[in-house]
């Protein structure tokens, strides 16, 4: 609903509400409040979800099929309800203060709801330069001392005596269904993809997608064209360096399926100013280089006119789709010989001449140590770069389930996807876009779940299942291709080492060199070749330079 009748705060029957977000089903939850008997005086998802909360409480989290992030309070009973979504697609903080309890959607709001600026936690910064940005969510800790997320999946009831702790108001089940044949779950999976993309294409406003080479965004794209009729616009950033160029899987795609095509070429014009921009609007520093890419996405998409765009987050954790992930489906399949032998030639004549990770190129790495996770985090390179060194133990979620599977899920509400989805909100929300991942559904989920593990990997390829189901619906160049290739770029394509006054700016004093040898990054600065994990170093060197410069300089 664009009218002004929907605006917020909200109020129904002596509750009020805020709240960001959408739900994606509120047609189908309207109709169920009807036949109870409310009347609504808008079409708007804000007055359905403010009279589920009214009707059924926190019960009515269990009906939602969406994104949100929301505070609710019912006047009569003096009760603040603090909400997010299942995958964590909306954020939402907390700071817990002598003068008080303030919620936000992001941190600069907390700050100015306090009248302060909250302090810096030195000790996650630390983290960060370390361990990259896989272990951010591995604690509670944030980049601020005593703010903390909601966590996903959950709700906190607040009244004037009580904070009360997150509550999880939704446990799936991690059990494999053997009686589920590998067509049942192609046929499963077609359905359920069919069924997202359909809910999450509900707008007032035109939508855009995040366009790759890849079979995830290339689903969502041609269901939405082929299967649904709708006019699609792709946006693409062009990469020239060979590791991460798609180009032409991107042209055959777009010319099959007849669409609408935005490619976006990188610049190393204004880099700097940029970064300072973006650490700015994220109240932290930018996690990988790609969150940096894809804000330039995301500034086309808005210069377009759209208001809604649509990302293939998720699909990785869902089917499989790393290179980690096929050695960690012959540990899970090593009892079925003639499968195993099958798929290690398979591993050997497809992927292994495109693992460039030294600890990945033995397909029986968890096969002698189940508990291998050396690959993980990527800054154990860089010791003698950081005045403070402390090698955290890496440790994980343990689910019930097969090993290749609870990596995934570690990788799904631990590691990759909330740092994805942070920073993809803070970058579509910066031009004021709404970012849709239908990917992260909850029967979709809860359906994949149920596959068995020996399905996710065949014939050397990666989301099996996925590309099964999406045969005659997507592109066949896109669904025969192994290569991992990951929205990615290496620093030189945007920053401008060589330039005198660029290199004075890296270098100046600053904060920074408390946790960082100035020498080094010289150092580092003058190679002829800069290596991938160096790349991403340099990146987050000036995040938190940058950051530092904003938030404690």
């Amino acid at each position: 609903d664009l009218s002004s009748r929907s605006d917020q705060p909200f109020h129904y029957n002596d509750t009020v509400l805020i709240y960001n977000g959408e739900i994606y089903n509120y047609l189908e939850v309207r109709k169920d409040l009807e036949v109870l008997g409310h009347k609504f005086k808008t079409t708007s998802d804000t007055e359905v979800l403010i009279h589920a909360l009214y009707e059924w409480g926190e019960n009515a989290l269990n009906k939602l099929e969406g994104m949100w992030s929301f505070a609710w309070y019912n006047k009569q009973n003096n009760v603040l309800l603090l909400s997010r979504d299942r995958f964590g697609e909306k954020p939402l903080y907390l700071w817990n203060t002598d003068n008080g309890l303030f919620f936000a959607s992001e941190i600069k709001g907390l700050a100015a709801l306090a009248g302060r600026r909250p302090n810096i936690n030195d000790k996650h910064l630390i983290r960060y330069l370390v361990n990259g940005y896989k272990c951010l969510y591995k604690t509670k800790e944030t980049f601020f001392h005593k703010i903390e997320q909601v966590p996903s999946g959950t709700y906190i009831k607040i009244n004037s005596r009580k904070i009360n702790p997150p509550t999880k108001y939704w446990s799936p089940s991690f059990i494999e269904d053997k009686n589920l044949t590998y067509k049942d779950c192609v046929q499963q999976t077609k359905e359920n993809i069919i069924d997202v993309v359909r809910l999450r294409m509900r707008s007032d406003v035109p939508v855009a997608f995040c366009m790759s080479g890849g079979i995830d965004s290339n689903t969502l794209i041609s269901v939405a064209s082929k299967i649904l009729g709708h006019d699609v616009h792709g946006f693409t950033i062009v990469n020239e360096d060979k590791r991460y160029d798609e180009q032409t899987l991107v042209d055959q795609a777009v010319k099959e399926l007849d669409i609408k095509h935005t490619p976006i070429n990188l610049s190393k014009k204004n880099f700097l100013t940029n970064m300072r921009l973006l650490v700015k609007a994220h109240d932290a520093p930018i996690s990988t280089i790609s969150y940096y890419v894809h804000w330039l996405l995301m500034e086309n998409i808005k210069k377009c006119g759209y208001k809604i765009s649509i990302s293939g987050t998720g699909a990785d954790e869902l089917f499989s789709g790393y290179y980690d992930h096929h050695l960690l489906y012959l540990a899970s399949i090593s009892d079925d010989k003639s499968l195993f032998n099958q798929s290690v030639y398979n591993w050997k004549n497809y992927i292994f001449p495109h693992v460039r990770n030294k600890y990945l190129q033995n397909h029986k790495r968890f096969i002698n140590n189940p508990n291998f996770r050396n690959h993980i985090y990527s800054g154990k390179n860089f010791s003698d770069v950081l005045y403070e060194f402390d090698i955290e133990t890496f440790h994980e979620k343990i689910f019930p389930t097969s090993l290749l599977r609870k990596r995934m899920l570690n990788e799904l509400f631990e590691e990759v996807v909330p740092v994805i989805l942070n920073e993809d909100d803070l970058n579509a929300m910066f031009y004021s876009i709404e970012n849709r991942s239908p990917f992260l559904d909850r029967k979709l989920f809860e359906t994949s779940l149920k596959f068995q593990t020996k399905y996710l990997i065949k014939d050397g390829k990666t989301k099996s299942i996925l590309r099964e189901a999406m045969k005659n619906i997507v592109p066949d160049t896109i669904l025969k291709a192994r290569k991992k290739v990951g929205f990615n770029a290496p620093i030189e394509d945007l920053l401008d080492i060589n330039n005198k006054d660029v290199r004075e700016q890296i270098l100046d004093d600053n904060l920074i060199f408390k946790y960082v040898k100035k020498e080094a990054i010289e150092k580092k600065l003058k190679l002829k070749t800069i290596t991938n994990s160096e790349s991403k170093f340099l990146f987050s060197f000036l995040g938190v330079k940058l950051f530092l410069e904003e938030f404690k300089g």
